[in-house]
């Protein structure tokens, strides 16, 4: 898992299948309970990095949009 948001970020797995499905280019695995997991390819070392990760070369790891929802989300937990 090379997607740096993604909580498996660093772990490797086992490659199962990849194929084109959900309109996006998707890559299989089993997990530790052995259940049939799919992903992005482009969050994993098999698909190209999304743009984002590459422009950001490193500097933001979030999306203005997820700060804007974490931050809702924050302000609803106060009330």
């Amino acid at each position: 898992m090379t997607h740096p948001f993604h909580p498996l970020f660093g772990r490797c797995f086992e490659l199962v299948d990849q194929r084109r499905t959900w309109g996006s280019e998707r890559v299989y695995y089993y997990d530790e309970q052995e259940h049939l997991r799919s992903l992005p390819a482009a969050w994993t070392s098999v698909g190209p990095a999304e743009p984002y990760v590459v422009i950001g070369a490193g500097r933001s790891y979030f999306h203005i949009d997820d700060l804007v929802a974490l931050g809702r989300e924050l302000r609803g937990r106060r009330r």
